[in-house]
């Protein structure tokens, strides 16, 4: 038996499906020979893998509206995670940061206290929440991380260059698909049906949380030039707005008049109803302004519905334009509008695609090659 790993993680399943990060990489791992715990919220389930313990510590603590009741309760659950996986004999704790705080800070003094080693898996290298992780503190924390990782050379070399410090080594784990929990894909007209979407139309799906780094209003302002030569062109949009008003997109929907070109869903999307949006799309566009890695990008890849994505470093490091995807320019809706018409107006292209897609993320993107790594870089500490 391999070294005794911890992931811990208060995340889950709360808000998203980052769970299902977390059940890949364990399994990766265990494939590979690692002793592997998950210590993460009573709102996520045990995905019940052979050899692979599973601990509820971190008990109702997105359940308060008060941040103090939310942070003592995560504290609670942090000294239980850490002592427990201390006891049973772990040597190595493995966290994933999407932003740097004071609790983060609580966790690595707590770890390294009790003399096990620390891996950092960052997601956001520069955080999307506003002034909510220090300069300071996290230049501080990852100086004393045993390794820290992240998912591509774009996020690699930002974290390089924002922190300016030549003792940070960072390597790169990329980020697996989804195919392992994908069970029992709805049909397309099934899922359209359960939508009320009509099975006629071309449907572009944009999802997830809707950030303002995300552009869901460069893409509405292209949609108006797209129905003009596609006028069954049908845009879904789910996901609830996270810090971020909606009313800004409904007046581009209200001046554009494209109320019956589009379904919004400004809600979160339950995990049994994803695969219903993902099934109903011909087209997932991301017209990102700003991203470390999506996840959005791999899922849609792992059900095998083609991406039209802007032209940023880490989604170009996985997307060919024509080849395993379509690109368009950052931040330009008419660049956007033109690639969406041509697509639609080369059906063929889209089928090709498809494949050379399947193919990639089977091939490049398997969670038994990320265990290995994994596997190789803690025997590395």
């Amino acid at each position: 038996m391999g070294k005794k790993i911890a992931i811990i993680n208060s995340l889950g399943a709360h808000g998203s499906s980052f769970h299902l990060y977390l059940y890949g990489q364990a399994y990766g791992l265990k494939q590979s020979g690692m002793d592997v715990s998950i210590y993460t919220n009573n709102v996520t389930k045990d995905p019940e893998y052979e050899g692979v313990r599973f601990f509820c510590f971190y008990k109702n603590i997105f359940s308060s509206s008060l941040k103090i009741i939310s942070a003592i309760r995560y504290l609670f659950g942090s000294i239980h995670s850490i002592l427990h996986a201390k006891f049973n004999g772990v040597e190595i704790c493995h966290y994933h940061i999407f932003h740097l705080n004071i609790l983060t800070l609580f966790d690595h003094l707590l770890t390294k206290f009790l003399r096990m080693k620390i891996v950092y898996t960052v997601h956001d290298v520069i955080s999307f929440e506003d002034n909510s992780s220090n300069k300071i503190l996290s230049k501080w924390v990852y100086r004393k991380a045993d390794k820290i990782l992240t998912h591509n050379q774009f996020s690699a070399d930002i974290f390089k260059d924002y922190y300016s410090d030549p003792s940070l080594s960072v390597d790169i784990i990329k980020h697996g698909n989804y195919i392992p929990f994908l069970n029992q894909i709805p049909e397309k007209s099934y899922a359209r049906r359960s939508l009320g979407l009509a099975e006629n139309k071309k449907v572009l799906l944009f999802f997830g949380m809707i950030k303002k780094v995300k552009g869901l209003e460069i893409l509405l302002r292209s949609l108006k030039d797209v129905i003009k030569i596609h006028p069954d062109i049908f845009l879904v949009i789910a996901g609830r707005a996270w810090k971020n008003d909606f009313s800004d997109y409904q007046r581009i929907i209200d001046k554009y008049n494209l109320h019956d070109y589009c379904l919004i869903r400004n809600e979160y999307i339950k995990q049994q109803d994803v695969s219903l949006y993902y099934s109903s799309a011909d087209l997932v566009v991301m017209p990102y302004t700003r991203i470390y890695q999506s996840g959005v990008l791999l899922m849609s890849m792992s059900y095998n519905i083609p991406v039209l994505v802007s032209d940023l470093p880490p989604l170009t490091e996985v997307i060919q334009d024509n080849k395993t995807g379509f690109v368009f320019k950052n931040g330009d809706n008419k660049s956007l509008s033109k690639k969406i018409n041509q697509i639609f107006s080369e059906l063929g292209k889209i089928d090709q695609v498809s494949k050379n897609a399947e193919r990639l993320i089977n091939r490049n993107y398997d969670w038994k090659e990320v265990g290995e790594n994994l596997q190789r870089v803690y025997g590395s500490i």
